[in-house]
């Protein structure tokens, strides 16, 4: 039988280990499970500790962050790391500012990390009890780069994310969507997106000089006597001709 003694050493030992990893390891998120073959009970004094100091911010049990230093501030973790983590069946976007941050459309790191997923919801233990997490996206969307997940949800938030003015929101976001082939990988979802999506997509492809058919499948799948507010992007040269409300009318559809 151990002795306090012997105790008090091994848990400093493994307080030790566990700082030297964390410190070496960046910034990432961290779980119990990463130290494996370590007392349970000393680990999870040794990142309580950590906590408390600083170094780690816990997002919720058994679940840390490694922050760095940013000229905005601290770091917040970042979508595609909590996407690595095993969350089984499931799909995780960054959503919000933080897809209008993937894009370049703004500098801002959210103040509360914005996730979404395509199922009914996600275990807490890995995102953090204080993540926005928006839920049942499309199945379709199971298959998309974060890229093109981040489009569609700043399409379906009219823009609203980007700190650019409208115009330069829109000449940023025709020259994202003109890369070779996207247009028409958000094409081949678009009957699984709202209404006002594939009304936005069409004015966008529009403008990018599309070929007519791809249009009119998507002029097929939108009511002719729907209106949209397509938010910041009515600056879209072909708003009107694909039923935006006009600038500044706030009935949103």
């Amino acid at each position: 039988m151990r002795t306090t003694r012997e105790q008090a050493w091994g848990s400093r030992h493994v307080a030790r280990r566990v700082r030297q990893r964390i410190e070496t390891g960046g910034e990432r998120v961290w779980r119990m499970s990463d130290f494996g073959g370590m007392s349970f009970p000393a680990v999870a004094q040794a990142l309580s500790r950590l906590t408390r100091q600083g170094i780690l911010r816990r997002l919720g049990k058994g679940l840390y962050y490694r922050p760095r230093q940013t000229v905005f501030g601290t770091s917040l973790p970042n979508p595609a790391a909590l996407r690595a983590l095993p969350i089984r069946h499931k799909a995780v976007f960054p959503a919000g500012v933080a897809a209008a941050n993937l894009l370049g459309f703004t500098t801002q790191n959210p103040a509360r990390i914005e996730i979404a997923t395509d199922g009914s919801s996600l275990p807490r233990l890995i995102v953090g009890k204080d993540t926005m997490v928006h839920t049942r996206r499309p199945a379709a969307w199971r298959f998309l780069s974060a890229t093109d997940a981040a489009l569609l949800d700043f399409l379906r938030n009219r823009g609203t994310s980007s700190d650019l003015t409208p115009e330069d929101t829109v000449r940023k976001l025709l020259e994202v969507l003109h890369g070779p082939g996207l247009f028409e990988r958000l094409l081949k979802v678009a009957a699984s997106e709202p209404p006002r999506v594939r009304a936005m997509l069409g004015a966008i492809g529009q403008q990018l000089g599309q070929p007519a058919q791809m249009l009119r499948r998507l002029r097929a799948n939108i009511n002719p006597l729907s209106r949209f507010d397509f938010g910041v992007l009515a600056a879209l040269g072909h708003a009107r001709t694909w039923q935006a409300k006009e600038r500044g009318s706030h009935d949103a559809v």
